[in-house]
């Protein structure tokens, strides 16, 4: 059954950014993750609830309801909108209590039904926790699996183009920010696509839980109202039937380990995002990368000639922002005092937020990789003025050849060190120096004929082997 869409209704001033500035980005998550949609969910959870109860026929007297009544109930979730919103947020005005309001909401539906009679079976056992963890799993559940997974999945594919694009551009690498061993520059982009598709496979298979067991999961109330019913199965069945997984066992809440392993996870692939960002910036900054001018845009508000790289700026800002929520909210969400304190229903209100800097961000690092032009003949310019990476080489070739039996090919790594240490050393010099060196025809030939360029490895095999 198709529901009203939330996302349309826009707050006339928005407070945060998310709901400002940044509303087109992130709309998707507002029919899962608002204010609005939570009660959705409540609804739909108190609704499945009622005919689950109905179907499983745990009290005497429980009619069995029909095709048309299954799709009325159904249809109060369904054709939940803005005025839906207004009369929930009138009803709740009253009760001060949001879970209250939503009992009374659907009870008022009850009657041109025909089941005006069945107005106690709403909210039937139930405590407010049970139906808030399985509204807010609900919403969770599919804010990942229809926003933010197709969110990454549609950078890393920008990504892997990327990656495969550039796989046997050959690169001067940098480790400690010195001129270090090439490599190429598809094969740096593809450890990212690798470690952030590992992230992505553990957010893909990650658990959303759920307990309907009452005021402290002892299904207390339930049993003292049908003994003889099998309530933990009657649980564990409807819990299933709205997608989720069963945990049998808790206090009055649901006890959210697993919102904090979704958002470590979430937070690490936004660290790994974060370090993409700046790795990229920095290669803009030395030219490795042209950004491709959007046209009409302004790059800088006094220096025309400037195309600055604000995507990635946006993308690392709007990381941080989100790991700091996902990281509190991981460390507030597993601990509870006693049976209940209510430190997680504030907390739990800004996973939409999270969540929502991050989708940002991948919407931002999706747009600034298809900005982005490889320029070829700066980085080729740049490994070509660093020919002493290739002391690496021969040294290494040296140590062979010794345990060969090759005569004079004592201490190879002092002899480059002193070669090529705190100076700049040309092909000239280098071939100088390994045609003195004493070494078999083969491997003198093979070091002659190596250049800068010529030393990446496998590195473009890698990049290709291990894109998915």
């Amino acid at each position: 059954m198709t529901r009203v869409s939330l996302a349309a209704a826009e707050p006339a001033i928005a407070l945060g950014a998310l709901d400002g500035r940044y509303r087109s980005a992130v709309a998707p998550l507002v029919d899962h993750l608002s204010e609005a949609a939570l009660n959705r969910n409540r609804i739909h959870v108190e609704v499945e609830w009622f005919i689950h109860l109905c179907e499983s026929q745990v009290l005497p007297g429980l009619p069995q309801l029909d095709a048309e009544q299954v799709q009325g109930l159904r249809g109060i979730v369904a054709g939940f909108g803005p005025e839906q919103i207004a009369e929930l947020g009138a009803i709740e005005a009253e009760t001060v209590h949001d879970v209250k309001a939503v009992e009374y909401f659907i009870a008022r539906r009850l009657e041109p039904l025909g089941l005006g009679e069945l107005k106690p079976l709403v909210h039937f056992a139930c405590t407010s926790e049970d139906i808030n963890n399985l509204a807010y799993a609900v919403g969770i559940r599919d804010a990942v699996e229809q926003v933010w997974l197709p969110a990454a999945r549609q950078m890393l594919a920008g990504l892997g183009e990327l990656a495969e694009s550039a796989a046997e551009v050959a690169m001067l690498s940098r480790t400690h920010g010195q001129p270090a061993t090439p490599t190429t520059l598809g094969k740096e982009i593809t450890v990212f696509v690798h470690r952030l598709n590992r992230q992505l496979r553990r957010v893909e298979s990650q658990e959303f839980l759920g307990k309907i067991n009452g005021a402290t999961g002892t299904y207390a109330a339930h049993l003292a109202a049908a003994p003889e019913v099998d309530w933990p199965g009657i649980a564990r069945k409807f819990v299933e039937k709205l997608g989720l997984t069963f945990n049998p066992l808790t206090t009055q809440i649901e006890s959210h380990d697993f919102q904090a392993e979704l958002y470590a996870d979430v937070a690490r692939f936004n660290r790994i995002l974060h370090g993409l960002c700046v790795d990229v910036w920095s290669y803009i900054s030395i030219g490795f990368f042209k950004q491709i001018p959007v046209a009409g845009a302004t790059g800088s508000s006094t220096m025309p000639h400037k195309v600055n790289p604000i995507r990635f700026e946006n993308a690392e800002a709007n990381l941080e922002i989100s790991n700091a929520l996902l990281d509190a909210l991981g460390a507030t969400l597993v601990e509870s005092r006693w049976q209940r304190d209510l430190t997680d229903s504030s907390g739990q209100r800004n996973i939409g937020t999270a969540l929502g800097h991050s989708v940002l961000a991948l919407s931002n690092v999706t747009k600034g990789l298809k900005q982005l032009d490889v320029a070829q003949e700066v980085i080729a310019a740049d490994l070509d003025a660093n020919w002493e990476v290739l002391g690496e080489a021969i040294q290494t070739v040296m140590r062979a050849e010794a345990i060969a039996g090759v005569e004079g090919m004592d201490n190879p790594y002092e002899r480059l060190k002193e070669l090529t240490r705190g100076r700049r050393v040309d092909a000239q010099k280098l071939k100088e120096f390994v045609s003195g060196l004493g070494l078999s025809a083969e491997a003198a030939e093979r070091l002659k004929n190596l250049t800068p360029a010529g030393y990446t490895g496998l590195a473009a095999t890698l990049a290709t082997q291990h894109l998915p």
